[in-house]
């Protein structure tokens, strides 16, 4: 097990907060999955699709001494932190960077943590064992530290959780029962996120008829009008007459799927997901903007 990839559990998808004393309730961390790997002076981090990052993070070695075991595998989430939240687009940069050079100074200017939330090893296997013994390991093992750091979570109330989650502007939450076990590369219903709703203004860059949906676009710092997603959800009858109507003197080319258009409508729509690909998921479409110009529309970070 150790210092070999494995597939971390998957965590399934909640519909809304809710109160239970058998869970308990961790802030939802926008970043990547890692798993830190350790014996004695060796330390590893694995992705979850089994990549070894290592060498792209040195505020692993600072982790490394925050850890008392000396062999573990921790379950952690890879987190930049600006103005106190998490920004997913921080860690992937950190992420993609390949020169040794910029590697020491992005650790610097977007330094890492590393937020601890579950115990897999130790001398032995700890999946089978109910979680919150695995968290009382966790806090045995574990020093806060800059680089490091243990999860915080509540004890059967996600509710208010949840609200403070979305008063910072982070993700959401993941609720966790409290004798749940661990398993590799599994969804569990044990383990859910429960995340907010984030609004977003796009571009309109095609459309799509069967079913209707709306080709959406945002402006990046390299590239600009790109795709990051189909819109099928929220419309109403006039929204759908009115668009195609309008649509109709901005017809650029068409190929199976799409008619593609002009890039001068924007709307606003509402997601939940987004990929390290920034791709949008779970979208709702909530009203045409006539009034934003497509320049304003920008990813967000």
């Amino acid at each position: 097990m150790l210092f070999i990839p494995l597939m971390p559990m998957i965590v399934s998808i909640g519909k809304e907060a809710f109160d239970d004393e058998s869970f308990i309730y961790e802030p939802k961390w926008d970043g990547w999955r890692i798993l830190l790997h350790k014996q004695g002076e060796r330390i590893e981090a694995y992705t979850r699709y089994g990549n070894i990052v290592t060498s792209k993070f040195p505020e692993i070695k600072e982790a490394a001494a925050a850890i008392k075991a000396h062999t573990v595998i921790l379950d952690c989430e890879g987190i930049c932190l600006r103005c106190g939240r998490p920004v997913f687009d921080d860690f992937s940069y950190r992420g993609r960077l390949s020169n040794s050079a910029r590697i020491e100074q992005a650790a610097n200017t977007h330094p890492a943590t590393f937020v601890a939330f579950d115990v897999l090893y130790t001398d032995k296997e700890h999946i089978k064992e109910p979680l919150m013994q695995r968290k009382e390991r966790l806090n045995d093992i574990v020093v806060d530290t800059p680089a490091l750091t243990k999860t915080m979570y509540v004890d059967g109330q996600g509710k208010t959780l949840f609200a403070l989650t979305k008063e910072r502007d982070m993700e959401g939450i993941v609720a966790k029962r409290k004798d749940s076990k661990y398993y590799f590369d599994k969804k569990s219903p044990d383990w859910l996120k429960i995340k907010h709703f984030k609004t977003i203004d796009v571009i309109v860059l095609g459309y799509r008829t069967e079913p209707f949906g709306l080709v959406i676009g945002l402006n990046f710092k390299t590239i600009k009008n790109k795709p990051v997603g189909v819109v099928e959800f929220g419309f109403k009858s006039e929204d759908k007459q009115a668009f195609l109507a309008f649509a109709q003197q901005l017809h650029t080319v068409r190929d199976q799927k799409t008619q593609w258009i002009e890039p001068r409508l924007c709307c606003r729509i509402e997601f939940l997901e987004r990929t390290d690909m920034h791709q949008l998921r779970t979208t709702v479409f909530r009203g045409f903007l006539t009034n934003k110009k497509p320049e304003e529309c920008v990813w967000l970070s």
